[in-house]
């Protein structure tokens, strides 16, 4: 296997290094780095890191990643050098310098496998070359000559792609009482026979089998609150009696995480009470995301045939490689490699799934091999059906099918359930959304070479032969106009809105603008106000709003009466495609009804008296300055209302558990937001401490001696914390302008001293992929904000230092205020803060075998918030300099000396 003699690049924040097709390696200024890209190209991992790392944002080349997703589609590789070196089974490099030379070897390797009888991904990787070459795709004459033309000609992706088969309904699940015995039998069967005791998870097993238990009475579930400290080992813990149960009673369980890296752990977990695959070739586990998750085969089709162009129409390629491998064509958090779509630079990922619901159903010719419809339909028949919070709460409120509404249902990560349903009971009249919903109904205003042609076309076939149904497209397609159309936010912004809606947010900037008191501090963020105290005028463009999407609503709703006529009564005309089409157009219709009648709601209320159910504003969104939305919000005060409703009554039995239900050994928070109570239901409660010796394992230190506010001092802090830890921190921020300015000071810094560093909000890298690298290097650290603060599951010495930067305040957003005014005041800030501080300390220890500490830099952190930390843990206020001794200390092995200690319960 030889080195591919081609130059090779690599820079970090320590430097930048040459290497010639020749085998010397050189250090480089970035100017120089430039300029030798530009003339040739030259070998590199990650180019969208390295443009970054050089500044300069049009750099290209022959990327290993690209070529690596081509060889091994569906296979996963962490994207640094030491990722490659491992995928490949090469030396990985001891240093930066070292770095060009592997890549290199690692070409080699990748070619090499193309020309090796053994390469099991070999099944249309010709066919694809044919078509990358003539895209001019990089690395297209390096492999020309290594891959042999197959003797028959390759199946097409959509030919080799199996299809689904239709399955009878499952019949209603048998009644059944789960022996505590059995429970435990099978428990030990999960864990293995040499797996040391857990007290605490079999007395967590047997509680939750009370919410398999058949319910007493109708639209009375058995709901379980269930504390399971970190280590417990709650997922085997209720895996136990809900494997039990789906097999006594015949019956689908839904297991619901906030996270996707909860649904991969899942997936892992539930191997030891589930084969992969029955006798019969079904799957007795399944995991369903949203629909917006899959690629969508036709987009794949639109986008092979023309519709993406230059180096899109790479990326298309590449996932018709990956398609033809996927273990379940899941393109967020799935086999797709999370770094593929930060390759090519833009949203290219997000067009090949289904993100505009204008999926045609059985209309479509792919249908049978539909990765959502598989899904779907396996789901129906799973003994396991691992989703998401948003998912059950939105397939419960649709209710397209019964499979898609559970009665046993698992949520982990329940301590999320509340922020999920306030995020699915929501409603926001805004340009974004108005705009997409004219596209659906009109198509788009610029000529399209896909699919996305409005309404009217995708039924053209329909409504020439029904008379009714075309005088419903055509209404609901001249009432669309009256939606705002593309420019619609430069209109705005130079105060020449076109239509009723349009003026509406022209209202709706005017108004939120006027009444910002920030001063312009707040020139990177979204602005909003109450929408209260509106005068007369801005009333009346809310009443010729909600007119407008009447208009529209109306001829909606008329042709979804006229497309299921034709379904009851079908005239002879009617064929198959043509039913698959209506089909197809009932789904779609269905939701955008109800969305139009939510902004009808919205917009009705306006100028009334107040709704106490609901908190409604104004708001204008922007991101650095620049504004990207503008519209009318309306939450729910508490969005457990409708979850009760909708979720809780149907179904039998719930289980809701986490590491962080209740706040510290008060349930009532917990209670409250499990929606019980909203349907007459006392929830059982449980809870289980952590095993963990956290007072020998960690530690928690209160740094009071640097200034808030103060960015020199608080990048020097992180710098010097994260030297002292030698890598391996975890820094958490509560705003992005911190984070990014923190990581703009120390990166260089750091990687001169061999400490990668690597951040949410700067480096072009998906959060997943973020964590994969931090995960696998003990020398990297990681910034980032609220999505790493929870979900992260780094165990052993790769995170041994937690970071916060200040008290996780909430945000004072007028929900929050309108939240704190009902539940207590600033009781009701402490339980946030002291949930946020209990899940970013659980980042730190996963298992017996962690040490580490947990820093808060806060020079006045209040002691009521010290009960958010583990009974026993240490909590020392301490000078910068003592924190620095204790943290090398520890890393050394050597005694720290002492510090002032605060009993959590003070």
């Amino acid at each position: 296997m030889a080195a591919l003699p081609l130059p090779a690049l690599h820079a970090s924040h320590g430097g930048c290094w040459l290497r010639d097709g020749g085998g010397g390696t050189r250090t480089v200024a970035k100017g120089e780095a430039v300029m030798a890209a530009a003339d040739t190209p030259l070998l590199m991992l990650n180019a969208p890191l390295i443009a970054t790392r050089l500044g300069y944002p049009d750099l290209s080349g022959l990327d290993l990643l690209e070529l690596f997703a081509f060889v091994h589609p569906a296979r996963f590789v962490v994207p640094t050098p030491k990722g490659m070196a491992h995928a490949l089974a090469l030396d990985e490099p001891r240093g930066d310098s070292d770095v060009p030379a592997l890549l290199q070897q690692a070409a080699g390797a990748l070619l090499a496998t193309c020309e090796s009888a053994d390469w099991t991904e070999r099944e249309g990787a010709w066919t694809t070359l044919e078509t990358l070459t003539r895209l001019r795709w990089p690395w297209a004459a390096a492999l020309a000559g290594r891959i042999a033309r197959p003797r028959q000609a390759e199946r097409w992706l959509f030919s080799r792609l199996p299809e689904w088969e239709d399955a009878p309904e499952l019949p209603q699940p048998r009644q059944v009482t789960l022996d505590q015995a059995d429970i435990l039998a099978r428990l030990q069967r999960l864990t293995g026979s040499g797996a040391e005791p857990r007290p605490g998870q079999r007395a967590y097993a047997t509680e939750a089998g009370y919410a398999f238990e058949p319910r007493e009475r109708s639209d009375q579930p058995r709901v379980l609150l269930a504390q399971a400290g970190t280590g417990i080992g709650k997922t085997l813990g209720y895996l136990a009696p809900a494997s039990l149960w789906a097999e006594q009673a015949g019956g689908t369980v839904w297991v619901s995480t906030y996270t996707k890296a909860l649904q991969r752990q899942l997936r892992q977990e539930s191997r030891r009470a589930w084969p992969e695959r029955r006798a019969d070739g079904s799957q007795p586990v399944v995991v369903r995301k949203g629909r917006e998750n899959y690629l969508c085969l036709l987009n794949l089709e639109d986008a092979l045939q023309g519709g993406f162009a230059g180096r899109a129409a790479i990326l298309a390629q590449l996932v018709a490689r990956w398609a033809a491998y996927s273990r379940d064509g899941d393109m967020i958090g799935g086999d797709l490699p999370g770094w593929l779509a930060t390759l090519f630079r833009q949203r290219g990922i997000a067009a090949l799934t289904d993100r505009r619901g204008e999926c045609v159903y059985a209309g479509c010719p792919h249908y049978r091999k539909c990765f959502i419809e598989r899904a779907t339909r396996a789901s129906a028949q799973a003994d396991l059906v691992i989703g998401n919070h948003a998912l059950v709460m939105v397939n419960a409120a649709r209710a397209r099918d019964p499979a898609s509404r559970p009665t046993r249902i698992v949520f982990d990560e329940g301590h999320h359930v509340f922020d999920a349903a306030d995020s699915t009971f929501a409603a926001a009249l805004t340009g974004a959304e108005t705009i997409e919903l004219r596209r659906w109904v009109i198509g788009p205003e610029k000529a399209s070479r896909g699919r996305r042609r409005g309404l009217s076309a995708r039924l053209a076939d329909i409504a020439s032969y029904d008379e009714a149904g075309a005088r419903a497209i055509a209404a609901a397609r001249a009432a669309a106009e009256a939606l705002p159309g593309d420019g619609w936010l430069q209109r705005l912004v130079e105060n020449a809105p076109s239509g009723p809606i349009e003026e509406l947010l022209a209202a709706v900037r005017g108004v939120v603008y006027a009444r910002d008191e920030s001063g312009g501090q707040e020139a990177g963020y979204g602005l909003e106000t109450e929408a209260a105290q509106l005068d007369g005028p801005f009333i009346e463009r809310t009443q010729a709003a909600r007119a407008a999407i009447a208009d529209l609503r109306q001829p909606l709703i008329r042709l979804g009466v006229r497309l299921e006529a034709l379904l009851e009564d079908p005239p002879d005309w009617l064929d198959g495609p043509g039913r698959a089409r209506i089909e197809g157009a009932r789904h779609s219709l269905a939701w955008r009804i109800d969305l139009l009648a939510a902004w009808e709601a919205l917009l009705e209320r306006l100028g009334g008296p107040a709704d106490g159910d609901f908190v409604d504003w104004l708001a204008v969104d922007r991101s650095d300055a620049r504004e990207f939305d503008i519209g009318i919000h309306r939450h729910w005060l508490d969005p457990m209302k409708p979850f009760a409703r909708v979720v809780l009554e149907p179904a039998h039995g719930v289980i809701m558990t986490s590491a962080t239900l209740r706040d510290g050994a008060d349930w009532n928070t917990a209670i409250a937001r499990s929606g019980a109570r909203h349907i007459g239901v006392e929830p059982r409660l449980c809870a289980h401490e952590s095993p963990f010796d956290y007072a020998s394992q960690a530690e928690v230190l209160i740094v009071t001696d640097v200034p808030r506010g103060d960015i020199p001092a608080l990048a020097a802090a992180y710098a010097r914390l994260i030297e002292a830890s030698g890598g391996g921190a975890l820094g958490l921020f509560t705003a992005i302008r911190r984070l990014r300015a923190v990581h703009g000071r120390i990166a260089d810094r750091l990687a001169r001293a061999g400490l990668p560093l690597y951040a949410q909000h700067v480096d072009p890298i998906d959060i997943g992929t973020l964590v994969d690298i931090f995960r696998d290097d003990p020398t990297a650290s990681l910034l980032g904000t609220d999505a790493l603060r929870d979900g992260v599951d780094v165990p052993g010495h790769s995170l041994r230092l937690a970071i916060m930067e200040q008290v996780p305040w909430p945000r004072p957003s007028i929900l929050h205020r309108a939240r704190r005014l009902a539940g207590g005041g600033s009781a009701y800030d402490d339980s946030i803060i002291r949930a946020r501080l209990a899940q970013a300390f659980g980042r730190l220890i996963r298992s017996r075998a962690d040490h580490g500490h947990f820093v808060v830099l806060s020079a006045a952190f209040p002691s009521r918030l010290l009960t958010a930390f583990p009974a026993g843990t240490p909590v020392r206020r301490v000078l910068l300099e003592e924190a620095l001794q204790r943290i090398a200390g520890h890393v050394s092995g050597e005694g720290a000396p002492q510090g002032n200690h605060v009993s959590p319960s003070a």
